[in-house]
């Protein structure tokens, strides 16, 4: 059971279970009229999705594993720990990338199985063996990958990239600095330990704080997109603009403090925001069918 629990922590099982979530609801928006999502598409579209995800999880561990076990926040990954060695964590990922290339060629389509490659190899490659290391701005430019979830979603129930799903890539595109960054200011010294040019360690704090505030207002501008484009009813539209102000509340303590304890706090609730954001989503879709 130990040997499972350490290659389950290969695939940060909480991050790739908001990566699902977001494909489901960008499966339930895809629905019109809203209906419900067929059973295969549902299952094996999500799997396959979740999959890939794992699989760049687990790959992230494999390349990451040196600055890992420098790191306090990273110290007790499987790699690190010696309960797995990097040969097998490698063959793990590449077995569950492979197997979900699989099942969404046969189940679901070509198409999003050449979109979640290419969100893979995005993240496990280009991101975490070049930009990480390249430049401060690594995850706003790295960000793509991992908002591209809500189109693998819509792309597995209508096989084509409707301009909707863009929206809800835009969301978590520009939802993505202002997260991380809080997160970074946090654990900037442990960056700075391992050469990791995040923000806070190569333009200091204050600037980091600027760039989050900035990315908050850019956030909640475009959290109103799917209300202007017709894509959401007045329902998500005060969804999105109570949550924006809460995510610009925390910015704005952020900017204006220096207790560390409040990027923590701000991180936590950013992860709560997104969650919040497409449930109300989903919610607002279906609200027709209830009136």
């Amino acid at each position: 059971m130990d040997l499972v629990k350490s290659y389950l922590g290969l695939c940060k099982l909480k991050v790739v279970a908001l990566i699902v979530f977001t494909a489901m609801v960008g499966m339930f928006l895809a629905t019109v009229p809203p209906g419900m999502v067929p059973w295969d598409v549902l299952l094996f579209g999500n799997l396959g999705i979740g999959m890939a995800a794992s699989s760049a999880a687990a790959i992230n561990h494999v390349l990451d594993a040196r600055e890992d076990a420098k790191m306090a926040r990273t110290t007790n990954r499987p790699l690190p720990q010696g309960k797995i060695s990097e040969r097998n964590a490698l063959i793990f990922a590449v077995l569950l990338g492979a197997l979900s290339m699989v099942i969404l060629v046969v189940f679901i389509n070509t198409l999003t199985a050449v979109l979640t490659f290419l969100s893979l190899v995005g993240y496990a490659v280009v991101y975490t063996m070049y930009l990480k290391r390249a430049t401060p701005q690594n995850i706003v430019i790295g960000g793509a990958a991992g908002a591209a979830p809500p189109i693998l979603g819509w792309t597995a129930l209508t096989n084509s990239v409707d301009p909707h799903s863009l929206l809800l890539f835009l969301i978590i595109f520009i939802w993505t600095p202002p997260h991380f960054w809080a997160l970074a200011i946090h654990r900037r010294e442990e960056y700075a330990k391992v050469d990791i040019p995040m923000l806070p360690v190569t333009h200091g704090v204050p600037f980091t704080r600027l760039q989050i505030l900035l990315y908050t207002v850019m956030l909640i501008v475009v959290s109103v997109l799917p209300f202007v484009f017709r894509m959401s009813g007045l329902f998500y539209l005060v969804g999105a603009l109570v949550l924006g102000g809460g995510f610009l509340y925390y910015a704005i303590l952020l900017m204006k403090g220096d207790d560390d304890s409040i990027a923590m706090k701000t991180f936590g609730y950013s992860i709560w925001y997104l969650m919040a954001m497409f449930t109300i989503l989903l919610i607002d879709h279906y609200l027709p069918l209830l009136f």
